[in-house]
């Protein structure tokens, strides 16, 4: 390969919500936008890794293609040569990389994952997962087998990339040089940029991170909402009893997450935002405000959504995965040969 690869991933199952939005999805479209003169830009559906927790599995499929279709109507480019969109499970050589690098892998190693442990305290012993357990050695089979130098890694996930890292050089070490070894989380950053921490929060808890919740949904505004009930959502959020509209993630959480998402969805800069509204005591005008940004975002999004062309990224998918498939079976080829399996 003539370019360095990025790679990320694009979630497969579970609905995507407007913190995904501008969390996720609007850095992954920009970066292979952007970045894509100068990299070859991989972005894969990480499907084998979405039931290493309890999932139901009648739905994968189609899950799939609802996200596709929703990064599709935000701007995907599917029309970018060394923009790669393919699915992980239709290219057998991440299965079969990661079993040979799971006999390179010590116990203690896995042990030590702290996004494991967290994992597994919310399931009973009979629901974990030996996946779940070997999650961190697909990962690096993902990223291994493409040469991948640049991968946007959030918190929960540099441990993952130190192990890939780890294990990369321990096989070159021993078998020769077979792996192109990421950069270390620092370089990441540096390469990315360190706003990838945007957290939109929940709306009835604005002290956690807005994502699907097991009891409710309330807080929670998904991209497949009407408009109607997500403005609802907006009028109902959390906010406090001080009376004046200020900044402060500290001391009122809920109204600086709605400054936070006004200015996100009006995509103003969040100091000409807070400039507008902060001494302002009337709460249910920000709101309002909100919820008003908040319908016009929907609307919009869900009028593209009914145009997207399911063909069309069947089609990108096809010969993303044909191209990924000669590139990740040369290196399986070569680790194969190394370890006395060709």
């Amino acid at each position: 390969m003539s370019k360095e690869v990025i790679l990320t991933g694009i979630r497969a199952n579970n609905d995507l919500t407007i913190g995904n939005y501008f969390g996720a999805i609007m850095p992954i479209i920009d970066m292979a936008v952007h970045r894509s003169n100068d990299y070859q830009v991989n972005l894969f559906v990480p499907d084998m890794h979405s039931f290493t927790t309890p999932i139901d599995h009648s739905k994968l499929q189609s899950q799939i293609m609802h996200n596709l279709r929703k990064f599709t109507a935000a701007g995907l480019p599917l029309d970018i040569t060394d923009v790669h969109i393919y699915r992980q499970s239709h290219i057998s050589a991440h299965s079969e990389l990661t079993w040979i690098l799971d006999c390179f892998t010590g116990v203690g190693e896995m042990n030590r994952m702290t996004q494991f442990k967290d994992k597994a305290s919310k399931l009973s012993d009979d629901r974990v997962s030996v996946g779940l357990f070997n999650y961190p050695v697909l990962m690096a089979s993902d990223i291994l087998l493409y040469g991948a130098s640049y991968v946007p890694v959030g918190e929960d996930q540099t441990q993952h990339l130190e192990f890939t890292r780890d294990i990369a050089e321990r096989m070159n070490i021993r078998f020769g040089e077979l792996f192109t070894v990421p950069k270390p989380v620092k370089e990441q950053h540096e390469f990315f940029g360190n706003d990838q921490g945007l957290r939109i929060k929940d709306l009835m808890d604005p002290n956690k991170k807005m994502s699907k919740s097991d009891d409710s949904d309330k807080g929670v505004i998904f991209l497949g909402d009407s408009p109607d009930e997500a403005a609802k959502k907006v009028m109902g959020a959390t906010t406090d009893s001080l009376g004046s509209i200020r900044y402060d993630w500290n001391n009122q959480p809920g109204i600086t997450n709605l400054l936070q998402i006004l200015a996100l969805l009006t995509h103003r800069s969040q100091a000409e935002v807070n400039n507008e509204w902060e001494g302002k005591e009337r709460y249910g005008d920000l709101k309002s405000a909100v919820a008003e940004a908040t319908t016009r975002f929907l609307n919009d999004l869900q009028a593209k959504l009914a145009q997207v062309d399911d063909n069309a990224i069947l089609a990108k998918l096809e010969s993303s995965q044909a191209a990924m498939r000669d590139i990740a079976g040369q290196t399986l080829l070569k680790v194969q040969k190394a370890v006395g399996l060709r």
